[in-house]
């Protein structure tokens, strides 16, 4: 291969292999600053669920910590409710959103218990975008 041919070639390889590396912009309306709708529900669900049930100091989560989640790279924000003062302990609460609607689920066994109902419904009011404390103690 001739000098200048082979300048040519490499020339294209390299603009082929930067024009690979650029980030696509899905252009205005796409969304919030590339979030996806799991991510902006379960931050208002989050941001909820912490002023309604641990900065209000509500009595019926007074014995679990709040683990924020969101930085999720499996497309599954969430966050968790723990022992208190146990970060590495066994989750009691999972609450989760995924998928193009950004739908919320929540298990673990604080939903079978007593506050399962209540916990559900907050949830429910929270991932609407009403952020009401009204099922506060």
């Amino acid at each position: 291969m001739r000098p200048r041919s082979l300048l040519v070639v490499v020339a294209l390889a390299t603009v082929a292999a930067l024009a690979a590396c650029q980030s696509y912009d899905a252009g205005p309306g796409s969304g919030a600053g590339g979030k996806s709708a799991a991510l902006r529900t379960m931050e208002q669900v989050a941001i909820a669920a912490h002023k309604c049930w641990f900065a209000a100091k509500d009595p019926a989560f007074r014995d679990y910590s709040f683990a924020n989640e969101l930085n999720s790279f499996s497309g599954k924000p969430r966050f968790l409710l723990v022992p208190k003062r146990n970060f590495s302990g066994r989750p009691l609460l999972v609450v989760q959103a995924e998928g193009p609607a950004g739908r919320v689920s929540a298990f673990g066994p604080l939903m079978d218990g007593p506050l399962g109902a209540r916990i559900a419904a907050d949830i429910g009011r929270w991932s609407t975008g009403d952020g009401d404390c009204a099922g506060s103690a």
